[in-house]
């Protein structure tokens, strides 16, 4: 019977995976519909419980969520199953999408096909800074804190400015928000933490990280290790879901290490939009694209993809599965509820930088300016979904 359970869980997966459109808050949705009221593998409470506890940690939110609930069905082993049938879908298109873009790059039509959704793709990342920041900042601390981010973003353009700033926005939050009477939980909150785990976690991520800066960079190895180690750091210190994955990216991989284009960057992002899965499969694309852009055939473009792949969901993925065990423990602690405060405050500051800097490479003019307005209000004003206007600006380019 509990064997017939998980089998079903699984297949409930894999239909998930394949509907799930319009990023984490959609992906709740879903969640709450086919897993808590149509079969019941866990509670509503359960559910938002484990979705609180995804906001709280680094990483991908509903990928998290997902294998929490995976793991109160059936445990570990279910849980690393169901993390390959979520991520496997939409990260195999977009490695397809990377790998026909080099080939259809050749004949300039691609090119063409494609001029009206880059600009449908930064007006969707307008629309995500402007709900984030209503959401988000609600009190004069908060919009001081993404006014600092932003500025310091746009003038450093540095990779370590992000985890400097989300650290010191959950600092300041914690700091200015916790009530005193918070200290007296303290002693319990880590009763039935799992050392081994924790000290398995932090191996990893002290051996990839030595990997990355020291080994030979004229090795045929060095580019994807040191492409999985950016992509570790960078799930490491992504807190507030995909969205926030974009100004990060850009920001080290095509403005400091110039390994994607710009144009290719938001086609990739356009792309991502239009498929349902994760948000952070975009990550398979940017690492196929990198391995292409520094003169790996196709075999390395698929060793890329894998590779950030992998990097960005596995921190996320191995602090949700030693941390739910005392779950219980850790969400009485008010401290980690507020230190998420600020740090979205900063995320905020991250969108807005993200949109700017992704407005140089589209160009200024009447046309693009025009869809990223009209792709901002659909989205604001509307029920239409992203996969429609995605949809929309590749027949707009077929056909004009």
């Amino acid at each position: 019977m509990k064997k017939a359970k998980q089998i079903l869980f699984l297949r409930d997966v894999f239909l998930y995976t394949i509907t799930a459109f319009g990023g984490a808050h959609a992906h709740m949705g879903i969640m709450l519909k086919d897993f808590v009221k149509k079969r019941h593998y866990v509670t509503e409470t359960e559910l938002l419980e484990l979705n609180a506890l995804a906001q709280v940690l680094p990483g991908p939110a509903s990928t998290q969520t997902l294998i929490g609930v995976a793991y109160k069905v059936g445990g570990l082993p279910l849980s690393l199953l169901t993390f390959l049938v979520w991520i496997f879908p939409s990260a195999a298109i977009m490695c397809c999408i990377a790998v026909s873009y080099n080939l259809l790059d050749r004949y300039g039509k691609f090119e063409h096909v494609l001029q009206f959704v880059q600009p449908i793709a930064v007006g969707i990342v307008a629309y995500a800074a402007y709900a984030f920041a209503r959401r988000v900042l609600t009190n004069a601390t908060a919009v001081w804190m993404a006014a600092v981010a932003l500025l310091v973003t746009m003038i450093l353009k540095n990779a370590y400015v992000f985890p400097l700033l989300i650290l010191l926005g959950g600092i300041l939050s914690s700091a200015l928000e916790t009530p005193d009477e918070e200290n007296q939980l303290k002693q319990k909150l880590f009763s039935n933490l799992n050392r081994n785990k924790v000290l398995y976690f932090l191996g990893v991520l002290l051996v990839f990280a030595a990997l990355g800066a020291i080994i030979n960079r004229t090795s045929p190895f060095s580019l994807p290790i040191r492409l999985f180690e950016n992509f570790y750091r960078n799930g490491i210190i992504i807190f507030g879901g995909g969205q926030v994955l974009v100004p990060l990216m850009f920001t080290e991989f095509v403005e400091m290490k110039h390994y994607v284009s710009a144009p290719e960057f938001i086609t990739g992002y356009a792309f991502q939009q239009a498929i349902p899965g994760p948000t952070f499969s975009f990550t398979s694309f940017v690492g196929a694209m990198a391995l292409k852009n520094n003169g790996y055939g196709v075999g390395g473009q698929i060793v890329g993809s894998i590779v950030a792949t992998l990097g960005i969901n596995l921190p996320g993925v191995i602090l949700v599965l030693f941390l739910v065990p005392f779950w219980n423990d850790l969400k009485k602690v008010s401290r980690i509820k507020k230190s998420l405060l600020g740090i979205n405050a900063v995320s905020v500051g991250f969108f807005f930088a993200a949109f700017l800097f992704l407005l140089k490479p589209i160009g200024i003019n009447w046309m693009s300016i025009g869809l990223v307005t009209a792709s901002f209000l659909i989205l604001n004003f509307t029920n239409i979904r992203t996969p429609f206007l995605i949809i929309a600006g590749i027949a707009l380019g077929y056909f004009f």
